[in-house]
């Protein structure tokens, strides 16, 4: 093991492999989700992760190279080695540091993929001490990485062996790549995972509600979990396929990082910062629910565009999302680009805006991580007095619900996906989790509600191992 100052990790960066391997293929998937899940299916590496990004899939595996952070430290694997270095109650700088010397060991198009807990919050805008001390930030820098559009991948790899046994995997014919079987959720039996714990959820929104009349904050995210029954193994890769097909996200995932599983359909960002320094953010507030009758959805879209307590939470979303994107971008560079549009989400439809700026000369995407991360639409605000009622009206830490799942690269590109509509697991644990905006005008059975619509953008799609 090697210990370095926080910021000494050029020597991590020149023991990581370059992607030299390149080719593209033809190939007879016109599904890029189910040639990433074949992918995934395979086992190519006990890490992996599917990120669906404006109409491409990326599928990225090969746990040669990780990078962990904690409240206190930050460890990296490469090459056989390890290297840590102490946070200093700052993990994520040390944590970007670490992938910035990727960059400065002249790897300029390595890509890396990962997850951020909600915890993180904790350290960059409320109480350290509640952070805890489990991993707070994972990243996998991959051996392999494939493209994935109609018909066509574009592979990524350190050497040949990667790269020739994806192609083998990509070039059978879809009918022979049988998945293993899986059965879906009963509909009732998924509609009682849904409404089960709603009682506990509206006394914990009834409290909410009167610290904020009572000014102790704005707005506050408040969500329960939903755990699946114990016995039944949840199939991750076959329910992306599932909710993929009939969910309309912003982006998806389906990831094994760092000890953690998760499959979902996110309806907004957390951040785009492009290479040129463009960054933008995707607030979603107000929610009402989507289904099959077109005249019930366009009133339900009216409803939305004209309830006070709806529009306000969207408001009141959006101004800080300029807050925190000035604090970080070039002065006058922040608009809002797009300020109160409906975006079906699956089983919802929600208030959507974007908010776009210039990153300040010198800031990099992760001082923009910083400053936007976690998504004022999972939090609340202020986001220091939202914090500390999640702390009092939740159980136990969130884990990657609210948080963020990622792609980036040492280009300066970082895409975030907010965590929510989510099947999260751990070990041999699985679960859902759903929250609600709730404000100074919120009705519990109405946010109770809310939590319902949104959770069956999931619990409908569920798949379990046979057997």
């Amino acid at each position: 093991m090697t210990t370095g100052s926080p910021y000494d990790w050029e020597e991590w960066g020149r023991s990581v492999p370059e992607l030299r391997c390149t080719s593209s293929m033809e190939m007879p998937y016109e599904d890029p989700s189910a040639a990433a899940v074949r992918l995934t299916d395979a086992g190519l590496d006990d890490e992996s992760a599917v990120y669906e990004q404006e109409g491409s899939w990326y599928f990225a595996a090969g746990s040669a190279v990780t990078l962990t952070a904690s409240a206190v430290s930050v460890t990296a694997r490469a090459d056989g080695r390890t290297w840590t270095a102490e946070a200093g109650k700052r993990p994520l700088e040390v944590f970007a540091a670490a992938l910035d010397a990727l960059g400065d060991a002249g790897h300029q198009d390595r890509r890396f993929y990962g997850w951020s807990a909600f915890e993180l919050a904790h350290i960059l805008h409320g109480d350290p001490a509640a952070a805890g001390t489990r991993p707070l930030l994972h990243a996998l820098v991959p051996c392999v990485e494939v493209s994935l559009t109609p018909g066509r991948a574009e592979i990524r790899a350190v050497d040949e062996a990667w790269a020739r046994k994806v192609g083998e995997l990509l070039a059978e014919s879809p009918a022979s790549a049988t998945r293993p079987a899986s059965v879906g959720v009963a509909p009732d039996r998924a509609e009682h995972l849904i409404t089960d714990g709603t009682a506990a959820y509206g006394e914990a929104v009834a409290r909410t509600v009167a610290d904020i009349r009572a000014g102790l904050l704005e707005k506050a995210v408040v969500s329960r979990a939903v755990a699946l029954p114990a016995g039944p193994v949840a199939d991750f890769a076959a329910t992306y396929l599932a909710g993929r097909r009939v969910n309309t996200p912003a982006r998806s995932f389906l990831i094994d990082l760092g000890g953690r599983k998760a499959t979902g359909f996110s309806p907004e960002t957390v951040l785009e910062v492009r290479q040129d320094g463009r960054v933008s953010t995707q607030p979603l507030a107000g929610t009402r629910a989507l289904g099959p009758d077109p005249e019930e959805n366009d009133r339900r879209r009216d409803e939305l565009l004209t309830d006070p307590k709806e529009i306000h939470e969207h408001a009141v979303s959006v101004r800080l999302a300029c807050d925190e994107m000035e604090a970080v971008c070039r002065p006058g560079s922040v608009v809002v680009e797009e300020f109160m549009a409906v975006r079906p989400r699956g089983s919802v439809q929600h208030l959507a805006s974007r908010v776009t700026g210039r990153l300040r000369s010198g800031t990099g995407p992760w001082a923009a991580f910083a400053s936007l991360f976690p998504a004022i639409t999972a939090t609340g605000s202020r986001k220091r007095a939202a914090l500390s009622a999640l702390v009092r009206y939740e159980e136990g830490p969130r884990g990657l619900y609210g948080g963020a799942v990622f792609r980036g690269g040492t280009d300066g590109s970082l895409d975030a996906a907010l965590v929510l509509r989510t099947l999260l697991g751990e070990g041999d644990r699985a679960w859902l989790r759903a929250g609600a905006g709730v404000t100074g005008q919120s009705v519990p059975a109405r946010e109770i509600e809310e939590t319902c619509e949104k959770l069956r953008s999931v619990a409908p799609h569920l798949r379990y191992a046979e057997g």
